[in-house]
């Protein structure tokens, strides 16, 4: 999980990675054996360009929560041999205390890692480790659905693990389609409001990652209005603002502890907030954090947390 801190840190950066993200590319070059299983070396094209990899990494370092979750489900947990501070899914995950946001590149280079993923390229990480012989794969922030499958196929194909890569999106793309059916994909009538963090209150747009999400359902986002070129899609709000727009559905991913305990209860209690149709009719949704801030294996989760919210919204 984020830190509070961390992660208004982190706001005003996500816009820039999740325009990188639209530079990375999943495309990716091999050879092959007779039984379909990829051959090394593998080419793959990231956000930082193509990068080589020569043989089937043995030793991987993750350095963000997102790509950690990644390389478990495509099977590629038993080649990792540390992980940063916020990788804490799965519970089996190496965790230390190596850092994405400030890496150390002594004591990344201390695990002798034959791939290193990121999803920014900070304190020169991807020329120091290169000049070691270390390729690195910077997996910045998903733009879209189709991004966040792009790289779960990419690292699977950078590990050696393409054909469960492969499965892994297919049954996300699955489970996620049957949500959207079951739940209605027009609700024009339903406004919602998504919460990153409070005081000051930073939100999403709907040209984001998150609000492309929501957006399977046709909500109506009230911080559209409010956004402005140099938010990146992440405007910060005013309490008078979010109470005039009315939400019907007022999304929490600042819910945990760790990234401010505004649970539904707390935001019940703000003054004025009592006058909102979400928290008049209990449509405050306590997110789990850690699951709205990626963009891996277990969206479909996040999509049916929205889906429940909808659904008993449209009653």
């Amino acid at each position: 999980m984020i830190s509070r801190a961390s992660k208004l840190a982190a706001v005003t950066a996500v816009a820039a990675a999740a325009a990188l993200a639209g530079c990375a590319s999943a495309t990716s070059t091999s050879t092959s054996t007779a039984a379909g299983v990829p051959a090394f070396p593998v080419t793959v094209t990231a956000a930082n360009g193509p990068v080589t990899i020569k043989a089937k990494p043995a030793r991987i370092v993750s350095l963000a929560p997102t790509a950690t979750e990644d390389l478990y489900a495509v099977g590629a947990g038993g080649q990792v041999v540390a992980v940063d501070q916020n990788s804490d899914y799965p519970l089996t995950a190496k965790k230390t205390t190596l850092s994405g946001l400030t890496p150390n590149l002594e004591a990344i280079a201390r695990y002798q890692p034959d791939l290193v993923i990121s999803y920014q390229n900070a304190n020169g990480l991807v020329t120091s480790l290169t000049k070691l012989g270390i390729p690195v794969l910077i997996e910045p922030a998903a733009a879209t659905l189709n991004d966040a499958y792009a790289q779960i196929d990419q690292i699977g194909q950078a590990t050696g693990h393409l054909e469960q890569a492969q499965r892994t999106v297919t049954a996300m793309k699955a489970q996620i389609a049957a949500t959207v059916q079951q739940a209605g994909s027009s609700h024009p009538d339903l406004t919602y409001y998504w919460e990153l963090t409070a005081n000051p209150y930073y939100s999403i747009t709907s040209s984001t990652f998150i609000g492309q999400i929501v957006g399977l359902f046709g909500l109506k986002n009230i911080a559209n209005a409010a956004d402005k070129a140099s938010d990146g899609g992440y405007p910060q709000l005013s309490a008078e603002y979010i109470v005039k727009a009315q939400p019907r559905i007022i999304f929490l991913a600042d819910n945990q502890a760790a990234d401010g305990g505004q649970a539904p209860a707390v935001v019940a209690k703000r003054p004025g907030w009592s006058a909102i149709p979400a928290v008049q009719h209990d449509e405050v949704i306590g997110l789990n954090d850690d699951i709205a801030s990626r963009w891996g294996p277990r969206l479909p989760q996040l999509v049916a947390e929205i889906a429940q919210a909808v659904e008993r919204a449209s009653r």
